[in-house]
């Protein structure tokens, strides 16, 4: 099951595992805390273009994409713990001056300054995972992990909605830092360091170029880059969209908090689902049949809108039902394709976690970004974003992941 025996830097399987996913969470929580702020933030900084407060989201997740490209690659030249350390400390700095920004433009740099420093607590866990478990066992692990996380956009709207309420949406960001504080506090009295010394390779521009060319070099690691884009894609673009469908279209966002919890346990049964399953079925066999029936749910949806057969409560009912069925897809997708890329590069799992994270993560930004801004107060925008990012996926899947063997193979 171990790649290769290092007890005294490992931790029981339960803490490393619910370490990991809080070093994760702080992702989640980043994201939606925020969400129920969305439209003060509006009205206080952009009045005249309230669709330009989803940009929070968007800026962040930017700037995730551009710092994971490097925290990998840093956390393989000194060492994982040092860089999701210093990677906290600048997310911390961030949150700092999103509490005082006078205005969007300084929001969103903001913003984009804490999305460059939670990259360290990102990309560094996933080559702690990978540097201690390899395969279907690393995807096993990285299934549990992805459970816990997942349990925080169950928790984090209605924790920011309570968060403003008291202390306005400003109030969100002391939360973050503390959130952030105690996740590096624990990792320093825990957690040893993961990459030997001897294994460490140097951050040097020619290194870099060597290690980025073999991740790239490697097909499978380019089939899941693209799947894992277009999968990211859609789910930002339906985090930042949430708020705005739930209370312009249903007239529910007071109840929003509620309602993406209750969507967030369901897209929680995928990863718990997917931990056992990989085992018996494989990564590509799942990957397969979860974008096909995200596809295939996201135009019976959009179907069910355009000839008005989603009215009142039915429209409702459908459209919580195809978010949750499209966040439970998550759940099987996500985690398979970063083992299903790391599996053959171990030996460069920084870089390749980088890599992969980082493209992915700046390729669906960009691409949700149109998605969120066509809101039109109907759910159709949405909807229609995602079949036409899950339709590819699916097809893209099918063709270069056929499952090999009885098994599925990976």
């Amino acid at each position: 099951m171990m790649l290769r025996p290092r007890p005294k830097r490992r931790l029981p399987v339960g803490e490393f595992i619910a370490m990991m996913a809080m070093m994760a969470a702080m992702v989640a929580f980043s994201i939606d805390a925020m969400l129920p702020a969305l439209p003060e933030i509006a009205a206080e900084l952009a009045p005249e273009a309230p669709n330009r407060a989803q940009l929070v989201v968007g800026a962040f997740m930017l700037g995730l994409g551009v710092g994971s490209l490097f925290s990998g690659p840093l956390s393989d030249a000194w060492g994982r713990r040092t860089v999701v350390i210093g990677g906290i400390g600048l997310f911390i700095l961030g949150a700092l001056l999103a509490l005082v920004a006078p205005s969007m433009e300084l929001l969103l740099l903001a913003r984009a300054l804490q999305g460059l420093g939670v990259a360290g607590p990102r990309i560094a866990p996933i080559a702690m995972v990978r540097d201690l478990y390899a395969g279907r066992h690393m995807a096993r692990i990285t299934s549990f992990i992805t459970t816990v996380f997942m349990l925080v956009p169950a928790l984090a709207p209605s924790l920011g909605a309570l968060i403003i309420h008291f202390g306005g949406w400003r109030a969100i960001f002391p939360a973050f830092v503390a959130f952030a504080a105690l996740a590096g506090t624990w990792m320093l009295l825990r957690q040893g360091e993961t990459l030997a010394a001897q294994e460490r390779r140097p951050f040097r521009a020619a290194g870099l170029r060597e290690g980025f060319v073999e991740v790239i070099a490697n097909p499978l690691v380019r089939v899941s880059l693209l799947l894992l884009s277009l999968e990211f894609g859609a789910l930002v673009a339906l985090l930042s969209s949430t708020q705005q469908v739930y209370a312009d279209s249903f007239g529910r966002g007071g109840s929003f908090p509620l309602w993406f919890a209750a969507s967030a346990l369901i897209a929680a049964g995928g990863t718990v689902l997917n931990a056992t399953l990989v085992m018996q079925l494989g990564m590509r066999r799942l990957v397969l049949w979860s974008f096909g029936a995200q596809g295939a749910l996201s135009l019976l949806a959009g179907g069910l809108f355009l000839t008005g057969m989603a009215e009142g409560g039915a429209g409702f009912a459908i459209w919580f039902a195809w978010s949750s069925a499209f966040l439970f897809g998550v759940g099987l997708i996500m985690g398979n394709l970063t083992a299903l890329a790391l599996q053959a590069l171990g030996h460069v799992a920084g870089m390749a976690a980088s890599v992969v994270s980082a493209l992915s993560t700046i390729a669906g930004a960009l691409l949700a970004v149109p998605v969120g801004l066509a809101f039109d107060g109907t759910p159709l925008p949405l909807i229609g974003g995602v079949a036409l990012l899950a339709g590819p996926g699916w097809v893209l899947s099918a063709r270069a992941l056929a499952p090999a063997g009885r098994n599925g193979g990976a």
